[in-house]
């Protein structure tokens, strides 16, 4: 019987890494550029958390947590998420006494969803967090600094779509408002907004049923309903977003699928070919979370970017990975040569592979060929005794003569 990977977790192979590392790399220069530091989060938390957090009535909590007790029969989760441990280490580690604290984190998040193209039950994520700052240039600066890394990444199409979900102030006129429209449609919504509107009939505009999106279709928008104090946080936003050269597209039917939610909230779509799962980024405001959490009370902003769609996204438009070069060592001496020479050469940045199998010369360039070599050097006796190498670039099909010293230098500059 053969073994494979579980459904809906995936492997990713070294073909693909370089291309997530280069990811990786750019929200790492661009956030640091913005202050932010990195924190590295527990895969598993306790369930309660989420609960506390994302909201029991979530369709994360509901159906997608992977939850089980621990041998003292305490419930752990696998986070589906990163928010609500980074707000947990903020609260445990008092990290709220500085004025600001911003934090970014990588890694895996999980939830049993239905597998997709760019999506699985295990996928990664980059996250990031302003907590302490309720000033609405925060939220523009954020959102400037993530529409930065798209476009480092040049990843073409990238859209800002924003929307306020208001405060305690304005919400709960507004949900009751919303709840008697959607009761008089009780009949066009789906099985699960019937249930949903009688807990948090936000959650209904967010349904990606063709009948729900038509019955709501009329609903009274939330962006009308804001409380003085809302509107005008909204209008900063937008204000800042333009001095950043950013024209955010207003959404009203944009509500998130996480309770924690205040204000502010957002989506970045591009065009990366699956359809209506278009969002590359999303996240907003949360005011409230930290208190809810043990902490002082401390306004926020995050997001997170989904990685598994960035790099479907970014397939085939990247930089390639620094050329392979496999190093053929034909006899005694030329081996023992070869070891200092390709260190020398390795500590120059350069990607080599010896080829240590036995035969000739043709039977070891046909296995540097099914390597995938971009250049085959060769040392034999004769290139031994006259200090240099025979250079093979194997795509191009020619080769030449080359000294031991400038081998490294011609290598890197054809990576470019």
């Amino acid at each position: 019987m053969s073994i494979t990977a579980i459904r809906g977790f995936n492997d990713i192979l070294p073909g693909q890494t370089g291309l997530w590392r280069q990811i990786e790399q750019t929200a790492w220069s661009i956030f640091r550029a913005y202050g932010f530091g990195e924190i590295r989060l527990p895969i598993v938390e306790k369930t309660e958390l989420f609960l506390r957090s994302i909201g029991e009535t979530t369709d994360i909590v509901e159906k997608e947590m992977y939850t089980f007790p621990d041998r003292h029969g305490d419930m752990m989760t696998l986070r589906p998420e990163g928010t609500a441990p980074a707000v947990r280490a903020f609260v445990e580690h008092k990290l709220y006494t500085a004025p600001v604290t911003k934090l970014y984190y990588t890694g895996p998040m999980f939830r049993y969803e239905r597998p997709q193209k760019g999506r699985y039950r295990q996928f990664y994520q980059i996250g990031a967090e302003v907590l302490g700052d309720e000033s609405p240039r925060a939220d523009a600066e954020a959102l400037s600094m993530l529409m930065k890394f798209f476009a480092t990444l040049k990843v073409k199409g990238a859209s800002l779509q924003i929307n306020s979900l208001g405060d305690a102030n304005c919400r709960p006129a507004y949900k009751e408002k919303l709840y008697n429209y959607l009761k008089g449609k009780a009949g066009e919504l789906c099985e699960n907004c019937l249930r949903r509107i009688e807990t948090n009939p936000l959650r209904a505009l967010d349904c990606k049923a063709a009948d729900c999106i038509e019955a709501t279709k009329e609903a009274p928008s939330l962006v009308d309903s804001l409380c003085e104090g809302c509107a005008a946080h909204f209008d900063r936003v937008k204000y800042f977003l333009r001095l950043y050269g950013i024209d955010p597209l207003v959404n009203p039917r944009m509500v998130r699928g996480l309770d924690y939610y205040t204000r502010t909230t957002f989506e970045i779509t591009a065009d990366t070919g699956l359809g209506s799962q278009n969002a590359v980024a999303a996240g907003g405001r949360y005011d409230r979370l930290v208190e809810e959490l043990g902490g002082p009370a401390t306004p926020c902003f995050g997001f997170a970017i989904g990685m598994e769609r960035l790099a479907l996204l970014l397939e085939g438009e990247q930089a390639l990975a620094a050329p392979l070069t496999v190093f053929i060592a034909l006899g005694d001496e030329a081996e023992k040569k070869g070891v200092e020479l390709v260190s020398a050469w390795r500590g120059a940045g350069i990607r080599v592979v010896e080829e240590f199998s036995a035969g000739g010369l043709k039977t070891r360039m046909k296995r540097a060929d099914r390597l995938g070599a971009d250049f085959a050097v060769i040392l034999g006796e004769n290139e031994l005794n006259e200090g240099v190498v025979t250079v093979k670039d194997m795509k191009q099909a020619r080769q030449d003569t080359v000294a031991w010293d400038k081998v490294a230098s011609i290598i890197a500059g054809a990576g470019h």
